[in-house]
């Protein structure tokens, strides 16, 4: 997929245009997505980073991050992507100006999205005026039940599974593998320590069951109870995996929430627990209803 960041970038073409900010790229959002690539035109998705509501002052726990977005976009088969750089410049761009500036500039014919968009100077901008400023709009029904804050709502409660449901795919947690206190090895588990984003959601701390570079792996996100520790945490033993993962890039799904964190009367029944969960772990079934293609 290329990726640009102005309508100069992408040159002349005759295009179908997904219009919306896409975190999480749910079911919903792969509607609008399949609407664009029916046409026949080039897909070409225009969305905004950072996420408009951050840059207004608001605080948005992200989904995914920019890079992990495109990566889902590009797998849904789109073919462009426009990432236009919202700041409070930006936003005080009219609907008009936002219509012939991007929109007209990259040779957009059909414009798709969801049937409650908004966008230009104080959400002034919608579907009916991109219709009478001569686009072929294509107004995607909402999926009911499914949007970014409902999975949001899930995520933070631990409800991996139940999210699944609505992103179509297992949740996630993504970061850079850091050092960590190398506590894991000495107790026959060694685990990656993930550096997370901040503006990046985390769920609820527990024991997840999921997955990481193609093999399962058992996740533990919070503060490590037992060891009195007090920072966030999220580390992930990747079972029968071998390798130096430090620096890496990773992306973990999380399948299912096994239990709460706690601490133990010994490391001995630490140990014991996590030998629980490491089977258990290997016992879970990738949610179907995220069955990759």
């Amino acid at each position: 997929m290329k990726v640009a960041t102005t309508p100069a970038e992408l040159g002349p073409g005759r295009r179908a245009v997904a219009l919306g900010t896409f975190d999480g790229v749910h079911l919903g959002h792969r509607r609008v997505l399949e609407i664009a690539r029916a046409t026949g035109l080039t897909s070409t998705v225009v969305t905004f980073d950072p996420h408009p509501r951050t840059a207004l002052g608001n605080r948005v726990e992200l989904l995914t991050t920019r890079e992990r977005r495109l990566e889902l976009l590009a797998e849904a088969g789109v073919e462009e992507a426009l990432v236009l750089t919202f700041d409070l410049d930006f936003a005080q761009t009219t609907p008009e100006e936002f219509a012939e500036s991007y929109l007209r500039a990259i040779g957009a014919e059909v414009v798709a999205a969801g049937a409650g968009f908004r966008f230009g100077h104080r959400r002034a901008g919608d579907l009916a005026l991109l219709e009478s400023l001569g686009f072929d709009v294509r107004t995607v029904p909402v999926v009911e039940g499914v949007s970014s804050s409902a999975i949001r709502a899930l995520v933070k409660a631990g409800e991996v599974d139940r999210a699944a449901a609505l992103l179509g795919r297992p949740v996630e947690v993504e970061g850079v593998v850091v050092s960590g206190d190398a506590r894991g090895g000495t107790l026959g588990f060694p685990t990656a320590n993930l550096r997370v984003e901040g503006d990046l959601i985390v769920p609820a701390y527990g024991i997840y069951a999921g997955a990481a570079l193609e093999t399962r792996a058992a996740i533990s996100i919070g503060v490590n109870p037992h060891y009195g520790g007090v920072e966030q945490r999220v580390e992930a033993f990747l079972l029968d995996y071998e390798g130096d993962l430090y620096g890496r890039r990773v992306v973990v799904e999380l399948w299912r929430r096994l239990r709460e964190e706690r601490s133990f009367e010994s490391e001995a029944e630490l140990v014991a627990q996590i030998a629980r969960d490491v089977e258990e772990t290997r016992a879970t079934e990738r949610p179907f209803y995220a069955a990759k293609p």
